[in-house]
C-alpha cells in the first residue's frame, strides 16, 4: 500500500476540516455529476463522502470514474465542509467530505450479489451463501460488535467476583444428556468415537470438585436437533458453576450480572430483583414455562361451566377430569365470524384440542354457549377476568395442562397479530419449582433438566414411593417468552446420584459405563455446588431486537444444519474413511 490509513471513514467529523488524512475502505456507491464524482467510502465504523474533482487533479478523478461498487480503495486528501443544501444529517459524517488528492485500487469486485445496505430484498440462503458479504451491511456489523460488548461485559463482571475461566475439552465422552451427540471417530483407536460436548456440564462439576470454586466459560456447545430460529447445531452459552452455594446466591449473581451488561452494551438500567413464578403457576397462567409478560392477558380456570348449564361437552371433560380454561381480549379487537371460524381451525390444527368456544360480551351476549348458560353463568365468566362489554372471552375444554398450552399459544398468536406486545419492554422472569422428571413419548421417566439436577431435599423420601411428584432445584431465567437460561443446585452425593440414574432407567453397569468418571468424583469429598448457563446467542438476539438468532452469529448454519459459505457438511476422500475404519452405507 502507498497510502498508509490514519483515520477511520465514519470517525471524521468538523473537527478533522481542512486536514489531510488517509481512509480506507470499500467503494458503497459512486455518482457522476457531470464530471465531478461524488463516491461513498465504507469501512466498519461508517461512511465519507470522497470527491473527486478533475481540477484538482485529472488522473485522480479518472480513476475516481472508474469505481465500481465493492472495489476496494485508500484515498489521502483534505476534509472540508459541504455546501450547506448537500449536508446529509442521516450519518455522522454528513457536513464533511474528502477533497480526493490521491488514490490507490487495492483490489477491485466482481458485480456483488447484493447491495450493501440494510434494508435488502434478498433470500436468506443468497445472504448465508455470500456471509462475508452480508457481514458488511452496517446492522450486521452492529450485531456482532453488540455481541463483543456482551461477552467483553460478562468477562469484566465476572472478574470482578472472583471467577476464574477455565476451558473444558472439545473431545470428550458420549453420555445421555438429552439431545443427540455430534461423533468424531479416532484414527487412533479404531472403532471408538468421541462425541463433541452438549454442554460443559460434568466438567465443571468436577472443577468443583478440583476445588477452583468459582468458574466460568464463554464457550461453544454441540447439539445435533431439529433447528427452528433460536436453535443452531452448534451454540454458544456463558457457563458459571459456583461451590458452597443456594439458589438465591445464583438469583443475585445472575442478575448483577445481566443488570452490567444491559448497562454497558445498551445503557438501560433494568430493575431487580426479578419477578419469580412456579413452573406450575407458569402454565396455570401463561399455558408456558416461559410466558412472555410484556402483556396482560392471563389464562383463568372457567371449570364451573362444566358443573352449571347444559353444554354436554363442557360436563364431558369435567367428568373424565379435565378443566376449562380461557383468555379475555379486551375491546376493540373485532372478530368477524369468518375469522373466529379461521381462529378455531387453527387452535385444532396446531394444537390437536377438539376445539375453540367463544364469548362476546356486548349489549346482547353473542355466542354459541349462550342458549346453554343462564345471564347469572355468563356475568360470572364477566366477573372471573373483570371483563367489560365489547371485550371477547376463547375457551378450550380439555386435559388442563394440554388447555393451558393451547391457550398460551392463541395468547401470543392474537398478541402479535394485533400488534399488543412492546417492543420497548424487557421484562424478565424466574421459573422455579419444576418437577424433576417427566414422561417421555414412551411413558418412561426422564429428566426435565438433566439428570444430574438436585431434587428438593424435603422431597428426596418420595424417590422411593411416589418420584413424579418430586421437586428439583432448578431453575430458568426468562426474558420476553424466550428461555435465556437455566440451571440448578447439583447432586454432589454419589449415592443419590446413583438412585436418581437408577431411577431414569440406567443400571448400575451403564452408569458406571457413562459416567463412573464422574461417580468418583463425587465420592472423593465433592462441595454442594449449583450454577446456571445462558444462551449468549439468544441473549444478544433479544439485546438486538431481532427475530433469529442466525442474525448474531457470524457463520451461522442453516434450518437443515448445512453451512452455504463452506458447504458443510460434505463427503470427504475414501482414504480418510479407510484411515478412520469407517465405510458409508448410503442406502440404509
Amino acid at each position: 500500500m502507498k497510502i498508509k490509513r490514519d483515520h477511520f471513514c465514519g470517525q471524521l467529523s468538523r473537527e478533522n476540516v481542512k486536514s489531510k488524512v488517509a481512509v480506507a475502505g470499500w467503494v458503497k456507491r459512486r455518482r457522476d455529476h457531470g464530471g465531478v464524482v461524488f463516491v461513498d467510502l465504507a469501512d466498519r465504523s461508517g461512511v465519507v463522502q470522497v470527491v473527486f474533482n478533475p481540477e484538482i487533479n485529472e488522473e485522480v478523478h479518472s480513476t475516481g470514474h472508474s469505481l465500481r461498487e465493492g472495489w476496494v480503495v485508500a484515498v489521502k486528501g483534505k476534509v472540508v465542509l459541504r455546501p450547506a443544501e448537500s449536508v446529509n444529517p442521516k450519518i455522522t459524517t454528513g457536513e464533511i467530505e474528502i477533497q480526493a488528492e490521491e488514490v490507490e485500487v487495492l483490489n477491485v469486485s466482481k458485480t456483488l450479489p447484493f447491495s450493501i445496505e440494510d434494508e435488502i430484498d434478498v433470500n436468506e440462503e443468497v445472504r448465508l451463501k455470500y456471509r462475508y458479504l452480508d457481514l458488511r451491511r452496517p446492522v450486521m456489523q452492529k450485531n456482532i460488535y453488540l455481541r463483543y460488548q456482551v461477552t467483553k461485559a460478562t468477562r469484566e463482571f465476572l472478574d470482578k467476583r472472583g471467577f476464574i475461566e477455565v476451558e473444558t475439552p472439545f473431545l470428550t465422552k458420549s453420555t445421555p444428556e438429552g439431545a443427540r451427540d455430534y461423533l468424531v471417530p479416532s484414527r487412533v483407536n479404531p472403532g471408538t468415537f468421541y462425541a463433541l460436548p452438549q454442554s460443559p456440564q460434568l466438567f465443571k462439576q468436577m472443577i468443583m470438585v478440583a476445588g477452583f470454586d468459582r468458574y466460568f466459560q464463554i464457550v461453544k456447545c454441540f447439539r445435533d436437533e431439529d433447528l427452528r430460529a433460536d436453535r443452531q447445531p452448534e451454540h454458544t452459552q456463558i457457563d458459571i458453576e459456583l461451590s458452597f452455594i443456594e439458589e438465591e446466591d445464583i438469583f443475585e449473581l445472575v442478575e448483577g450480572m445481566l443488570r452490567y451488561i444491559f448497562k454497558c452494551t445498551k445503557g438501560i438500567s433494568i430493575n431487580t430483583p426479578f419477578p419469580r413464578l412456579s413452573y406450575q403457576e407458569a402454565i396455570e397462567r401463561y399455558g408456558s414455562d416461559k410466558p412472555d409478560t410484556r402483556f396482560k392477558i392471563e389464562i383463568k380456570d372457567l371449570s364451573f361451566l362444566g358443573k352449571e348449564g347444559k353444554f354436554k361437552i363442557f360436563h364431558r371433560v369435567i367428568d373424565e377430569g379435565g378443566e376449562i380454561r380461557g383468555i379475555c381480549f379486551p375491546e376493540g379487537f373485532h372478530f368477524s365470524r369468518k375469522e373466529l371460524d379461521d381462529l378455531n381451525l387453527w387452535i385444532i390444527n396446531q394444537e390437536g384440542v377438539s376445539g375453540l368456544s367463544w364469548i362476546i360480551f356486548g349489549e346482547k351476549i353473542k355466542s354459541p354457549l349462550a342458549r346453554f348458560y343462564s345471564p347469572q353463568v355468563m356475568d360470572k365468566v364477566m366477573q372471573t377476568f373483570g371483563a367489560k362489554k365489547g371485550d371477547i372471552v376463547f375457551m378450550v375444554a380439555d386435559k388442563k395442562e394440554i388447555a393451558c398450552r393451547a391457550l398460551g399459544n392463541l395468547r401470543l398468536y392474537l398478541a402479535r397479530k394485533f400488534n399488543l406486545i412492546p417492543d420497548d419492554k424487557y421484562n424478565f422472569l424466574w421459573i422455579v419449582d419444576f418437577p424433576l422428571f417427566e414422561r417421555d413419548k414412551e411413558g418412561n421417566l426422564s429428566p426435565v433438566h438433566h439428570p444430574f439436577t438436585s431434587p428438593r431435599e424435603e422431597d428426596i423420601p418420595l424417590l422411593d414411593t411416589d418420584p413424579e411428584k418430586v421437586k428439583s432445584r432448578a431453575y430458568d431465567i426468562v426474558l420476553n417468552g424466550e428461555e435465556i437460561g437455566g440451571g440448578s443446585i447439583r447432586i454432589h452425593k454419589r449415592n443419590l446420584q446413583e438412585k436418581i440414574l437408577k431411577i431414569l432407567g440406567i443400571d448400575r453397569l451403564e452408569s458406571i459405563d457413562k459416567f463412573g468418571f464422574l461417580l468418583d468424583a463425587l465420592s472423593m469429598g465433592a462441595p454442594p455446588h449449583g450454577g446456571i448457563a445462558l444462551g449468549l446467542d439468544r441473549l444478544v438476539m433479544l439485546l438486538a431486537g431481532e427475530k433469529s438468532i442466525r442474525e448474531v452469529i457470524p457463520f451461522p448454519k442453516t434450518q437443515k444444519a448445512v453451512c452455504l459459505l463452506t458447504q458443510a457438511p460434505s463427503r470427504v476422500k475414501e482414504q480418510q474413511l479407510k484411515e478412520l475404519h469407517i465405510k458409508v452405507d448410503l442406502e440404509q
